[in-house]
């Protein structure tokens, strides 16, 4: 099915269950049934399993969109005591389609978990109480990790009652749009069909300690946690910087502890050096990231740069060329609005290298790949299909049962694959009128409108603090005093007056406005830079200190305005 076709059958309002290979486009797809429905004024909850593949779309995990946290069951006391929140009356009565992207990830429990909320707090007996539901996910990626014995294929959504009952249209998309390399997609293709051939082991085995293009550090995957721990302790070894260490803090009956510990990836004792990689592991769209993004620590702050007084606070340039600072987060569990353990943490990781779990859902220009280690279905699959081309791959470890999948996910596959098919020619018989009346009368369905709306899509940083500061700084407010007045950084504040010049270019900041002769130093200094370094904060800063030149991060973020 090519994405046109399902496009069309998502516009007709039915349930669907979108899948297709690595690279074929279901969030691309996503987000134009997003704009779709935006364009319509029809609300949309775009959620995902994980935090890395919810910021693809700008959206939440379904865990905390539903309020279901990480409960692994749900009684009425529970649901009542949902029902006690505001802001999820708020969130439910505005939704009328639920996106939830990577299922193979969801526990069918927690699936089950969402659709009976969603029946609460629509007060109806549809499924998910009447909500038009889109799944996406590909069963040949990783299945969900059960906290006691592992990734279980039991555990998948297709095992639901949710699944069931919402009886999704499958939408099998099978063109190619992520890998560059047609050896590649011959190769995962194989994989996926279970005819992995004499041939294809030859070719990887050919990436065995194979070379990746110059000046290019490739991120490392691997099976297990101690090997990823092992690598980032080393690497961050050959620093030769002073090292700063921060201690996970917690309140808690140590069980409900070790949950929190499990599922937010923290360290409990995180070692950092300038220089160091580092992932996010949690969302703040306030501060400019998101779970999953990648960068690396530039410097510490010292305790007189922090309205708060924590000494220490790192640093960190992200890949995309902005800079933040890593204060600490707190993970918590609560029943019936009360805390019952909490952990405290910066919610950083080291990141020279990460699991192939955490992999899923992120596309990688090249990577360093253990194999040799594998004890799940489709975690070969899913660690070659994070990668564009075959030449982007260097094999450190191989065996060829990575590539085996699951019987179970083979045989189902093929069920949706014929599925799909008969989906494509039972829509596809559709006349003009007919498709534009089932179009029409599903938006009327939803409250929207049949006129296109030309309202702009919500900014990832959300708008509601950025105009709270731009409301102070229109009041002639100083950096120091919106920081301290907001209980925020300055780095924060910096950060969000980024993002009202680039939405508000008429706003007045000449009184934050850095002497003329900064700012000609700064541009001259970005003038040297080339490929990667242009604009980055990290370089500008060196070229600067070289010369003489003793600016902060801020005055050269400001600078950069």
């Amino acid at each position: 099915m090519t994405q046109a076709q399902a496009f069309a059958i998502m516009k007709t309002g039915v349930n669907i269950y979108l899948t297709g290979s690595a690279g074929s486009g279901k969030t691309y797809l996503l987000n134009q049934y997003i704009s779709y429905l935006q364009s319509h004024d029809i609300p949309v909850a775009v959620t995902a399993s994980t935090g890395i593949a919810a910021t693809h779309m700008n959206g939440m995990t379904i865990h905390g969109w539903a309020g279901i946290g990480i409960k692994d069951t749900m009684d009425e006391h529970d649901i009542e005591a949902l029902e006690g929140k505001q802001y999820l009356w708020k969130r439910f009565d505005k939704a009328r389609v639920l996106i939830i992207d990577e299922v193979s990830m969801l526990h069918a429990h927690r699936l089950d978990m969402v659709e009976r909320v969603c029946r609460r707090f629509k007060r109806s007996d549809k499924p998910f109480g009447g909500l038009q539901v889109i799944l996406s996910g590909d069963f040949f990626q990783l299945p969900p990790i059960n906290r006691e014995s592992g990734a279980d294929l039991k555990d998948m959504v297709l095992h639901s009652e949710a699944w069931r009952i919402m009886n999704p249209a499958i939408c099998y998309l099978t063109e190619q749009h992520r890998q560059e390399d047609e050896t590649l997609t011959t190769i995962l293709n194989a994989i996926r069909d279970n005819t992995v051939d004499t041939l294809h082991y030859e070719q990887l085995e050919g990436r065995l300690n194979a070379e990746l293009a110059d000046g290019v550090r490739p991120t490392k995957l691997y099976t297990h946690n101690a090997n990823v721990d092992t690598e980032n302790s080393t690497e961050l070894a050959t620093i030769a910087s002073d090292e700063k260490l921060y201690r996970m803090t917690s309140t808690g009956p140590d069980v409900l502890v070790e949950i929190l510990k499990k599922s937010c990836l923290a360290h409990e004792e995180l070692r950092l050096k300038v220089g160091a990689e580092v992932m996010c592991i949690k969302n703040n769209f306030d501060a400019g990231y998101v779970n999953g993004t990648r960068g690396k620590v530039i410097a510490f702050l010292d305790s007189d740069d922090l309205p708060t007084g924590q000494a220490g606070t790192p640093i960190i340039e992200l890949y995309n060329g902005k800079t933040i600072y890593a204060t600490p987060e707190t993970w918590a569990i609560e029943e019936n609005g009360k805390e019952k353990a909490s952990i405290s943490q910066l919610p950083i990781r080291l990141a020279w290298a990460i699991t192939i779990h955490k992999s899923q859902g992120i596309s990688l220009d090249n990577a360093e790949i253990d194999l040799s280690r594998t004890f799940a279905y489709g975690m070969g699959y899913v660690a070659l299909s994070r990668v564009r081309t075959l030449a982007g791959i260097r094999l450190i470890g191989f065996s060829p049962g990575a590539l085996k999948v699951d019987p179970e996910v083979l045989k189902f596959d093929q069920d949706l694959r014929n599925e799909s098919t008969q989906n494509e020619l039972m829509f596809g018989k559709l006349k003009k009128g007919e498709q534009e009346k089932l179009e029409h009368d599903f938006i009327l369905r939803m409250g929207g409108s049949i006129e296109i709306s030309n309202k702009k899509k919500e900014p990832l940083i959300k708008i509601s603090t950025v105009m709270i500061t731009k409301e102070l700084l229109d009041q002639g407010k100083n950096i120091g005093s919106i920081a301290k007045e907001r209980g925020l950084t300055k780095g924060t504040i910096t950060h969000h007056i980024e993002q009202i010049v680039e939405q508000y270019p008429e706003t007045i900041i000449t009184h934050i406005r850095p002497q003329q002769k900064h700012i000609d130093i700064v541009k001259k200094a970005n003038k040297t830079l080339e490929g990667e370094e242009v604009g980055k904060l990290s370089p500008i800063k060196s070229i600067l200190e070289k010369d003489g030149h003793n600016l902060t991060f801020e005055d050269i973020r400001l600078a950069k305005l």
